[in-house]
């Protein structure tokens, strides 16, 4: 949990920096909210209920339709673009196995109501910043549905639906075979160039221009100005249809088969929350997976853990000593057990990194003794040079 906590505290911070501000919306909404932009058959992965009132319920399984449910009812007269990140967690009725839970956190961030180029960078900057701040390797891949849906155009919508859901889940030949099966093999082998197209030229010389190449050229010319490190991946599909423009994933190290650890995109929400339509963008980001991949290459803030020592005749100068030190926030310690002193030296070498030792002597001549328990060193001094000698870590 410190490993997390103060993983969680980096992000956040860094969040801030930006000028995401964080919002809280409840566990459980009604189930509607997630039915009317995913369909009905998403309730099997999802934990749904009838409370007493009989109203359909659902534990949240994501953010960001509760946060644009929470913008149309709370946010529509505030300034936009609105900047708001959250951390939360969310559930899902699903096989557990390795970074993937049925309750799991979410880092998330949506910038709503901005809708251009310069919008789309921040959010995939953002994105990687949060991701830098953690530790994490990885690998961002960015895409734009009008290049799939500009070769898919003249199919039939439940048609391009299950090509773009075949590529969601990377099964590439799943997508061709689908296609020979529609009478449409005409379209595979530039699916498949499309798909391994890695520069927009390449994207624009097997889709032709189309009217959003000047925005998708404007944000690269953005993030490559930023040195920001990216893939094209024309492959990005986004299983949900709600993505309008430009979509991007990270995938990181450690993570065996299930690597992806943040997905987003440009989307449209509000209306169907009863809001203006409402241009959006945002990710989010798996925190159980963040740690999986973290493993122990976690970092932490030197935090010295210092246990007190005393005589009974020295107990209450040691209480002193003992709040003293919190107060210069150091981790400290005190005998709960009235064990004799010998015993209390022997229980403090077996966790802390340093003792301090009150006794008679010590309490008449206003000086503590420290002393190292790793190195064993033993010195003399006033509270005040001990306390900036534990906060120094030397």
């Amino acid at each position: 949990m410190e490993q997390r906590r103060e993983i969680e505290a980096r992000m956040r911070a860094k969040a801030r920096t930006w000028g995401y501000r964080e919002v809280s919306t409840p566990s459980f909404e009604e189930l509607e909210l997630f039915t009317i932009r995913s369909g009905e058959g998403i309730i099997d992965e999802m934990y749904v209920f009838e409370d007493k009132g009989g109203r359909s319920l659902a534990l949240r399984p994501e953010l960001t339709a509760p946060v644009l449910r929470m913008f149309v009812n709370e946010g529509r007269s505030l300034t936009k673009p609105i900047k708001w990140c959250y951390f939360a967690d969310c559930f899902r009725y699903e096989r557990p196995q390795k970074g993937r839970y049925r309750q799991f956190w979410q880092f998330g961030v949506e910038l709503i109501g901005a809708d251009t180029a310069m919008a789309d960078a921040e959010i995939i900057m953002v994105a990687a910043d949060l991701l830098k701040t953690a530790g994490v390797a990885f690998t961002l891949k960015i895409g734009h549905l009008s290049f799939m849906r500009t070769l898919l155009a003249d199919l039939a919508q439940e048609h391009q639906r299950k090509v773009r859901s075949f590529l969601d889940k990377r099964e590439i030949d799943a997508a061709a075979a689908f296609l020979s099966e529609i009478n449409r093999s005409d379209l595979a082998e530039p699916l498949k160039n499309l798909i391994e197209a890695r520069t927009l030229d390449q994207v624009f010389a097997i889709i032709g221009e189309i009217p959003e190449t000047s925005r998708i050229r404007q944000t690269f010319d953005i993030l490559d100005g930023e040195q920001v490190e990216y893939e094209i991946n024309p492959a990005i599909a986004r299983g949900l249809d709600y993505y309008t423009g430009i979509v991007f994933e990270c995938f990181a190290e450690g993570l065996g088969a299930e690597n992806q650890i943040l997905g987003g995109g440009a989307y449209q929400l509000a209306h169907l929350f009863g809001g203006a339509p409402t241009p959006s963008i945002g990710f989010a980001i798996g925190f159980d997976r963040v740690m999986v991949s973290l493993g122990e290459k976690i970092w932490m803030p030197y935090m010295p853990r210092v246990t007190v020592i005393c005589t009974p005749q020295a107990r209450s100068r040691a209480l002193e000593i003992a709040r003293e030190l919190r107060d210069s926030g150091i981790i400290s310690n005190i005998d709960l057990m009235d064990r004799g002193f010998s015993a209390q030296m022997k229980t403090a070498g077996k966790g802390a990194d340093y003792v301090i030792i009150i006794g008679e002597e010590e309490v008449a001549s206003g000086k503590v003794t420290l002393k190292n328990m790793q190195s064993g060193q033993q010195q003399t001094l006033l509270l005040s040079e001990a306390i900036e000698q534990l906060n120094s870590g030397s």
